[in-house]
């Protein structure tokens, strides 16, 4: 893990037993040269920040981890599209999923769920923008869906995400989700308001991928909304901030 002279992290690595080469974490706001609101690490270049501070900030991530290439950043649209196994730049996509060895899929983030999966012999290797759209619509099963080995054979991680406590939705959030599996009520729990609940993607994540056979999921514990230091929050910050990447690649 990369750190700065506070010991704020640049880079989190994920907390799972991870196959032999493989390597995966998610960046957070510290360092990089980006000015206010984005500061300092921002990786996005839609959200409108100076581009030459984004590139900046692409190149220094490249440096830090000591990747084997550039990541393979994706033009993300809140769909279900998976990209794969080549994972062109560019590609309109919310997930990515390979089994070349050197090739760096990433998915940035502020606020919605990054999932990334590996195949437990290290082969294939995904990750997945997951915010409540995707996941209702079935972004985490398209994105196992391309694996060869079956979901006892597979692991995954949760990046960060809004928790909880902070992401209020309405009632056609929890209907989204309850239409094909009730089940997943338990993740939404009543708000102040009439019509809202509380939200826990987390565990509406964990549901669909139990459900695809994976037991093996770990991460998860995060909030980004209420970790400003480290974190960057699309709902905290009213809309104008910048991204996190969430990488995966092996040897």
């Amino acid at each position: 893990m990369s750190g700065t002279s506070t010991d704020k992290p640049r880079f989190i690595e994920a907390t799972w037993p991870a196959p032999a080469g493989v390597h995966a974490g998610v960046t957070t706001r510290v360092g990089g040269v980006s000015p206010e609101p984005f500061d300092g690490f921002n990786l996005a270049l839609h959200v409108g920040d100076d581009p030459a501070a984004v590139e900046a900030n692409r190149h220094e991530l490249e440096s830090m981890l000591d990747l084997p290439e550039a990541p393979r950043w994706l033009d993300q649209t809140h769909g279900t599209t998976v990209a794969g196994p080549e994972v062109p730049a560019g590609a309109k996509a919310d997930a990515a999923f390979t089994d070349r060895p050197g090739a760096v899929l990433a998915v940035l983030t502020a606020d919605c769920l990054s999932v990334t999966l590996a195949s437990h012999d290290g082969r294939e290797i995904a990750v997945a923008h997951a915010g409540w759209r995707g996941l209702a619509a079935g972004i985490i099963e398209r994105t196992v869906d391309r694996f060869s080995v079956a979901g006892d054979e597979m692991m995954a991680w949760l990046g960060p995400a809004i928790g909880p406590a902070h992401y209020v939705v309405g009632e056609e959030v929890r209907e989204a989700f309850m239409r094909d599996y009730p089940a997943d009520a338990s993740a939404f729990r009543g708000a102040t308001a009439p019509g809202k609940y509380h939200a826990d993607l987390f565990a509406l994540a964990r549901a669909r991928l139990r459900r695809q056979g994976i037991s093996r999921v770990y991460g998860g514990e995060r909030c980004t909304f209420s970790q400003p230091e480290l974190f960057y929050s699309y709902r905290r910050d009213e809309g104008r901030t910048g991204r996190m990447a969430t990488l995966i690649w092996r040897d």
